[in-house]
């Protein structure tokens, strides 16, 4: 989604445009990106795991043939490690655990009975099997496995393999693999981009296909789950990452700057928005923004984030300023008001949000608040939701129907049924009112 001025063009109220964001079509959309992965695709289902390793040393550079690690350097990776970033880690992992755990105990089986001998139910099965991708480019997201690992064994699922890119030699990020196995996968595999996913998805990795795909990635990434999406199940298609702040004069101008920042750090595409009913604390924002990019190590990258893809919005009052930020519908939603409750029991489409000036994205981003950081991107939270422990469960559905039930439910069934002209639908029902009324 980008956030620009022209995105309100239905709302009532007063706003004003402080700053404008640039509307560009999204990467993964790019028909070269389209084209690239569907060749991709179609050789790896016609060749299998030839295709895939030919990928590998073509895009990743490595000759690596057996790409599964092993207990031994899943250990080695955690030896690597400082201690404090191993305790980081656990603690990330436990909380994001945690959090599922007390989601996934509000999810419970149920039966009822709608009428006398029509009972009704529901059962919470998880998938059979998840392919997490864990993306390790320029920033190793290491809170990743959290997120797709850990909550799809939160959910029960039985397998769960991992795939994360190489780095240069063969192996693989060694704070990701230890991400990997805190969150409990079954199988860890050096494989990036493209021909990861398909490996997942057509059983080339010595599994049978997944049922679903889940993970961030890059535009090859969210392109490749997008056209296998039918095959097997995604969590969600995400764009670039996306932060809007709703604030108001009783925000700190460098607290705000800082935040939006933080998330255009993502990439050169990330957008970011403020949202705010005071001038004042707009303009002292765009200003505190350019400051602090003077001195940020990642300037190249959140620079031009900001300044191609950020906006700032001047509202009128609340009412307005709550409107502007439900049409936009950002992934990552920060309150920094005088009355953060009125937004929000007011505020209605955002992938998740962070309440008070004490929250900040990145605190969800490293794992520690718990909550899951897979979130809609491009106005997707005007729809959906983040991936969370219920994603990776069916909700299965099922009736147990008594004799005494058949009259009522196969009568309007005879009736319904011979209106539409549908003689077997009829049969299934008069057959067993026949069955009723002759005692059996």
């Amino acid at each position: 989604m980008r956030l620009s001025p022209s995105t309100p063009t239905q709302l009532s109220g007063s706003y004003h445009v402080l700053k404008s964001a640039v509307d560009k079509p999204p990467a993964q959309r790019d028909p070269a990106v389209v084209e690239r992965v569907s060749a991709m695709l179609g050789e790896i289902e016609r060749h299998g795991m030839d295709a895939v390793l030919r990928y590998a040393r073509e895009l990743d550079g490595t000759e690596r043939e057996d790409v599964e690690l092993t207990t031994a350097d899943l250990d080695r990776a955690e030896r690597s490690l400082s201690p404090e970033l191993r305790d980081a880690l656990s603690l990330g992992a436990e909380r994001t655990a945690a959090f599922a755990r007390q989601q996934r105990s509000r999810l419970t089986d149920f039966e009822t009975e709608l009428a006398p001998g029509l009972v009704t139910g529901v059962r919470y099965v998880p998938v059979g099997s998840v392919g997490a991708y864990l993306p390790a480019g320029r920033f190793p997201l290491l809170a990743g496995a959290f997120m797709t690992v850990g909550v799809a064994k939160v959910a029960g699922v039985p397998t769960v393999l991992a795939c994360t890119p190489p780095s240069r030699g063969g192996g693989a990020d060694p704070a990701v693999l230890h991400s990997a196995r805190l969150s409990g996968a079954d199988r860890v595999f050096v494989l990036g981009g493209v021909q990861a996913l398909a490996a997942l998805a057509f059983g080339l990795l010595g599994e049978p296909p997944v049922d679903m795909l889940v993970g961030a990635g890059n535009a090859y990434v969210a392109e490749a789950k997008r056209q296998l999406f039918g095959k097997v199940a995604i969590d969600l298609l995400a764009g670039p990452s996306e932060v809007a702040v709703l604030a108001d004069e009783t925000a700190d101008p460098v607290l705000v700057a800082a935040d939006l920042l933080g998330q255009a750090e993502h990439g050169v595409d990330s957008p970011a928005a403020l949202v705010t009913t005071s001038r004042r604390l707009g303009e002292a924002v765009i200003e505190e923004a350019e400051r602090q990019l003077q001195t940020l190590a990642t300037a190249e990258i959140a620079g031009p984030a900001w300044r191609d893809h950020g906006s700032v919005l001047w509202a009128s009052d609340q009412s307005v300023a709550a409107r502007l930020m439900d049409d936009l519908a950002p992934e990552h939603l920060e309150l920094q008001t005088a009355d953060d409750d009125y937004y929000l029991n007011t505020l209605r489409n955002y992938g998740s949000l962070f309440i008070g000036r004490w929250s900040t994205v990145a605190y969800s981003d490293k794992g520690m608040a718990g909550t899951n950081h897979v979130l809609p991107t491009a106005g997707g939270a005007k729809h959906s939701a983040g991936l969370s422990v219920s994603r990776f469960l069916k909700p299965l559905t099922y009736q147990r129907v008594g004799r005494e039930a058949t009259p009522e439910l196969a009568g309007a069934v005879d009736v319904i049924s011979g209106y539409e002209g549908m003689a077997a639908h009829r049969a299934t029902a008069t057959l067993r009112i026949g069955a009723y009324q002759g005692g059996e």
